[in-house]
């Protein structure tokens, strides 16, 4: 593969392996002039962004090179899926003994709070008419501030009267809409963080 240079792409915050595609000089050029990932398809032989279809962009945070320069390492932020299964990585399976087992049951990411709040900013900066969390934002806050009233009341209800299944539903339920609000009044999670590390104290 004469002019072509493996680029293992990596989650910055738990090192997970994501995925693996091959860059030239071109799409590495565009990725550090742009900030997100972009490879070179061997099948299409074209260049193309990661997420420009998906919306499952990659951020990079660091490029580091291997001892020998012949492979790349890139550290991002991962919004969304890396894996066009729809998985979190595309390193999905596991080969046991001489057969190959799907392990499609990986544990939640705990960064899951963050990454769905890097899609709901993305959603609000692309304008798409197909978001709900675009329609929210649109209405406006009141819109916004009635859904967390309401999505309140449905926490309390599911707590005193429903399944487990249930209250977690209407709990994440809440947890989006207080994100959406949060991205709405400008505020970052870091913000959260920081106060609640203050009553930590």
């Amino acid at each position: 593969m004469k002019g072509l240079i493996p680029a293992i792409v990596q989650d910055y915050k738990t090192r997970e392996v994501l995925m693996l595609a091959y860059m030239n000089k071109q799409s590495l050029k565009k990725s550090i002039d742009t900030g997100t990932t972009w490879f070179w398809s061997r099948s299409r032989e074209k260049l193309w962004n990661k997420g420009e279809t998906s919306g499952n962009y990659q951020k990079i945070r660091e490029i580091r090179y291997d001892c020998d320069g012949d492979a790349l390492l890139f550290l991002v932020d991962q919004i969304g899926e890396a894996c066009h299964t729809g998985n979190r990585s595309c390193f999905y399976r596991k080969k046991e003994t001489n057969d190959i087992v799907e392990r499609l049951d990986f544990p939640a990411s705990q960064n899951i709070i963050e990454e769905l709040f890097e899609v709901i900013k993305s959603r609000l900066e692309e304008g798409s008419e197909k978001s709900y969390t675009y329609s929210l934002h649109k209405k406006g806050l009141d819109e916004i501030l009635k859904k967390v009233g309401e999505e309140g009341i449905e926490v309390v209800l599911a707590a005193k009267h429903q399944e487990k299944a249930d209250l977690v539903y209407e709990i994440s339920d809440l947890i989006y809409h207080l994100l959406v609000l949060i991205a709405e009044k400008k505020l970052t999670l870091e913000d959260v963080y920081k106060e609640l590390e203050s009553r930590r104290k």
